[in-house]
């Protein structure tokens, strides 16, 4: 048998890019949020059913939260619901780093 070559395509870093998707900053946002939504869920050992009322959402909501199927959910949104779950939300706007080609949306967790 000889022996086969296969291909591989080095990706950018970003999932969403690479797949493609136009909008691929906003889902990066919103899956970093909801990254930090369940760490604060699962920090205060919250069930699906009590999230969504402090949410103001139904329990399925939430396991889409939980399950990252955020089509529903906007940053915003999103945003808020840190909010609901005590936190102050700080969003700071500067200049972009010196040699990145655009400028970026990060979340990070004080």
């Amino acid at each position: 048998m000889g022996r086969r070559r296969e291909m591989v395509e080095v990706g950018t870093g970003d999932v969403f890019v690479d797949l493609g998707y136009a909008d691929a900053g906003e889902r990066r946002l919103r899956v970093q949020l909801a990254a930090r939504l369940n760490e604060l869920i699962g920090a205060r050992r919250l069930t699906q059913t009590r999230a969504a009322t402090i949410f103001g959402v139904s329990q399925p909501h939430v396991s889409e939260l939980k399950n990252y199927k955020l089509s529903r959910f906007t940053s915003e949104r999103l945003l808020h619901f840190l909010t609901l779950m005590d936190h102050d939300v700080e969003i700071v706007i500067r200049p972009k780093a010196r040699g990145r080609a655009a400028g970026s949306v990060r979340v990070s967790v004080a």
